[in-house]
């Protein structure tokens, strides 16, 4: 089993330092250190880490809590606060931002150790729950009526599958992309052409599955979607789906 994946977010080197070294001794793996928001969230979307290890205080822009909400609303992935600010209004801040843990410095390894793998726990729970109603058609007569629930900020949002415009995998995650707005689920492309099971989207990359309705162009091997500034890779074994879905004069 792969060590758990750990992103520290801290704005003073000597304590960074310190925390790779505690949590490399605890048999994580970390996989970058960083002190700005904008960094951290630049290495969240990239390497996608199992849990996050953010400080309040940071250089740049962003402090502590900002960077959290930002990964809260983009990203399923959870985040512990390790500070040494215990005054009200950051605690009231923080707790806005729905963390898995508020850890106060200087910190024992036990502590962190606990703390990191209820974090861990917690959320690989709130996943389990998630994937069995996660892409559930609630009534499939209904088929113009089609939807899904998708976890997003905590709750469940329900999302017609005709304002899905296309589906990307990343790692272990697959982002769901409308319009309007980006959700980022912890699950497979088989997962989700599973549980989906609509007729309205289709595979057509390893990598991505797309609405048929929003297809604009076609120009093997890719295709253009309605208001989206991306070519769409279109795989080998799935060109011959695609040409069956379409309707061509």
């Amino acid at each position: 089993m792969a060590a758990i994946s750990v992103l520290v977010v801290e704005n003073q080197p000597i304590t960074s330092s310190n925390l790779f070294n505690s949590l490399t001794k605890l048999g994580y793996n970390v996989i970058g250190t960083c002190n700005t928001g904008e960094v951290a969230i630049e290495k969240v979307s990239l390497d996608i880490p199992d849990i996050v290890l953010m400080d309040v205080k940071l250089k740049g822009s962003m402090d502590g809590i900002k960077t959290a909400d930002f990964i809260r609303l983009n990203y399923s992935i959870p985040v512990i606060f390790y500070t040494s600010y215990t005054n009200e209004v950051t605690l009231s801040k923080a707790k806005k931002t729905k963390p898995y843990g508020y850890l106060l410095k200087p910190v024992k390894d036990i502590d962190l150790y606990s703390t990191i793998e209820l974090a861990i726990y917690k959320h690989s729970k709130e996943k389990e729950e998630i994937n069995n109603i996660l892409v559930s058609v609630v009534n499939s007569k209904k088929s113009v009526n089609e939807f899904i629930f998708i976890k997003h900020n905590s709750k469940l949002v329900k999302l017609y599958i005709d304002e899905i415009v296309y589906i990307e995998a990343l790692k272990d995650y697959v982002v769901i992309y409308t319009s309007g707005i980006k959700y980022t689920v912890h699950s497979t492309m088989k997962n989700i052409e599973f549980k989906i099971g609509s007729s309205k989207l289709l595979r057509v990359h390893r990598s991505y599955i797309i609405n048929l309705n929003k297809i604009k162009t076609i120009e093997y091997p890719f295709l253009m979607l309605e208001k989206v500034d991306k070519n769409i890779p279109i795989g080998g074994s799935y060109k011959n789906d695609l040409n069956r879905q379409i309707k061509i004069i």
